[in-house]
Parts: C-alpha cells; sequence; structure tokens
C-alpha cells in the first residue's frame, strides 16, 4: 500500500538538510531501486530559482511499504528526523486514483 510521509521543518534548518542530504537521498535511492517509490521532494516557502535561499517548509514522500508500522518506522529513521530537520512528521495511507506524467523536473536540494 502507498504512505504519504508529510514532514514539516524546523525554522532554519536549511544548514541540517544540505549536511545531511547524501544520507536522506540514499534511502530515497533504495525506495526507488525496489520500485516502491512515487514522488519525493521539498516545499520550499515560495517559488524561486534557488528555493535553498529561502528555506523549506517541509517535504513530501510516497512510497509502497507493507503497512502503516513499516512506513512509520522507515520515516522515524531517516536521516532528516534523526539530525533535527524535520519538526513533525506524519504518516498516512495513501490512495493514488489517478497517474499523469509530468512536463519536466527539477532539481533542488532536499
Amino acid at each position: 500500500m502507498y504512505f504519504a510521509i508529510i514532514a514539516t521543518d524546523n525554522p532554519g534548518s536549511v544548514p541540517q538538510r544540505l549536511a545531511h542530504r547524501a544520507e536522506h537521498r540514499a534511502r530515497l535511492d533504495e525506495l526507488a531501486a525496489e520500485k516502491r517509490l512515487i514522488t519525493a521532494g521539498p516545499m520550499p516557502h515560495a517559488h524561486h530559482q534557488t528555493p535553498e535561499n529561502l528555506g523549506f517548509s517541509g517535504s513530501l514522500i510516497i512510497a509502497d511499504f507493507a503497512d502503516l508500522a513499516t512506513a512509520q518506522s522507515w520515516a522515524n529513521t531517516d536521516p532528516y528526523v534523526l539530525q533535527g530537520v524535520y519538526k513533525t512528521v506524519s504518516v498516512q495511507p495513501y490512495l493514488a486514483t489517478y497517474w499523469g506524467e509530468p512536463t519536466r523536473a527539477s532539481s533542488v536540494p532536499n
């Protein structure tokens, strides 16, 4: 089943984000390699060419997990949780009813 992991950042957490980005991305890469990752990315405070200068309000990850407990455990051990980037993390079941094809991708630190 799919789960949405919705995280809210601590204020001023961009330096911690950047310091632990590789560890965070490695876990997402594992989900992607297992064909379990639907989408993941940060939510900037505003649309901007370099959002890392403005900071982020949080992140969204949608991925396939066996059950809620497994998804929650995965979320709780994310480097961004362990290193204080995220203030709160909510894990909720997600039902994918529509699929689209993005026309472009954006590359920003998450």
